[in-house]
């Protein structure tokens, strides 16, 4: 029988983001038999992501704060609060920004086992 891992938020080192925002990765390809990457965001108001895309789905749920979210497949940028879930197509350009006076709190999945991000077509 496999043994349960748990990560701990606290014991995950932060990665700080152009812009203000840190990211701590929960489950990426060095967790066992996981086959995606996830991870908590805070992000400072008045932060926005660049528009970039992933070759796979990614899916966004705000914890807390408020954010606009967008994508090429919107035709405006829709609002997105506590407890709301977004799912961004693969290879689809995308992005958000906080909205409010507060930061925002996201938990992001993304569905492949390491986390590629491409912004004008390059990979980061």
């Amino acid at each position: 029988m496999a043994k349960l891992k748990v990560t701990h938020y606290d014991d995950v080192p932060v990665e700080e983001f152009p812009g203000g925002a840190q990211y701590k990765t929960l489950v990426n390809e060095n967790s066992e038999d996981a086959q995606l990457v996830a991870g908590i965001q805070v992000s400072p108001p008045g932060y926005s992501t660049p528009n970039h895309s992933h070759p796979y789905v990614e899916i966004i749920t705000v914890i807390e704060g408020e954010a606009e979210a967008w994508s090429d497949g919107s035709v405006e940028a829709i609002y997105v609060g506590p407890g709301g879930t977004v799912i961004f197509p693969a290879n689809e350009c995308h992005g958000f920004r906080v909205v409010g006076d507060r930061p925002l709190k996201t938990y992001g999945i993304h569905i492949s086992n390491s986390r590629i991000v491409e912004i004008d077509g390059a990979a980061r």
